[in-house]
């Protein structure tokens, strides 16, 4: 059974998997804390107000981001994450995915650090910062803001253009932090939605702000690979496998200057602009990543 339920996983895109793991997480805080008594276990992970109690736990700018505080918390971060993840992987690969999305959940919660040890009305507050709607945003903002004129079907019922859905989540968040309700969260959300609106608006001027990031992630990846035991004889009567290799290596080489192309003539007329072969190719382009 573990095995079956490991092949389903490495099956999921990244955005599928990001779920996955948010619910597992969300399930097992639950249960430590009814059946072990572990309440204070999401402590660990949350991102605290107090700079001081921060710097003993840095590792929290990236964590609070995994744990939920009600079922309906993780469930509709989850559904739009969903929804985003697959118009996201759509257009580009699963590291860029990470990449806006991991730079929206770190900045998010830096600027919720900031608001909290700056702004009279919130310093004293006793709150700390818990859930996925930072980096969720950002994955949403940044798709409104490089194809802002991409058509979504809501609820079966009406057709609308992205950067109005963006519009009106950023003015619902602005609305909520005058209200009082629920200030942190609705800095952190700000946040991720700069981070995906600056990330996209650069890519679409040809600069990639979040290369640096997205090296350091594949170093970091890297080092919990396994390195293949190489074998300490060599065939050398067939080179068959390097044939195919070179044919392999050239069809991918192939297929990424076709996407290439595709993704610049997004950036210079527009998703709509695609033919429906255009489309289908990018779709199944990500679905392969």
């Amino acid at each position: 059974m573990a095995g079956n339920l490991q092949y389903q996983f490495a099956r999921l895109n990244i955005a599928e998997k990001l779920i996955a793991i948010n619910f597992v997480l969300f399930i097992l805080a639950r249960l430590a804390a009814a059946l072990l008594g572990f309440d204070g276990l999401i402590t660990w992970f949350e991102l605290p107000k107090d700079l001081g109690s921060f710097l003993t736990q840095p590792w929290s700018i990236v964590t609070y981001a995994f744990f939920h505080a009600g079922f309906w918390h993780v469930f509709w971060n989850m559904i739009m994450l969903y929804f985003t993840g697959r118009i996201f992987l759509n257009l580009f690969n699963s590291k860029r995915f990470l990449t806006v999305y991991f730079l929206g959940v770190i900045l998010g919660g830096l600027l919720f650090l900031a608001s909290y040890n700056i702004f009279p009305t919130l310093v004293g507050a006793n709150t700390a910062l818990i859930g996925a709607s930072a980096g969720v945003t950002a994955v949403l903002i940044f798709i409104c803001a490089y194809i802002p004129n991409q058509e979504v079907r809501l609820f079966g019922l009406i057709n609308i253009k992205l950067w109005y859905l963006g519009a009106f989540f950023v003015l619902v968040d602005l609305i909520q932090i005058g209200s009082g309700e629920n200030i942190g969260g609705r800095i952190a959300h700000l946040g991720g939605a700069f981070l995906g609106y600056f990330y996209a608006r650069q890519l679409l001027n040809g600069k990639d702000i979040g290369s640096g990031f997205e090296n350091m992630m594949s170093s970091f990846a890297s080092i919990f690979k396994k390195r293949e035991k190489k074998s300490p004889l060599k065939t050398v009567y067939r080179n068959k496998k390097t044939e195919n290799k070179s044919s392999a290596a050239y069809e991918k080489a192939a297929k990424q200057k076709k996407i290439d192309a595709i993704l610049d003539k997004i950036s210079k007329s527009g998703y709509e602009s695609l033919s429906k072969a255009e489309k289908d190719f990018l779709f199944k382009a990500g679905k392969e990543n």
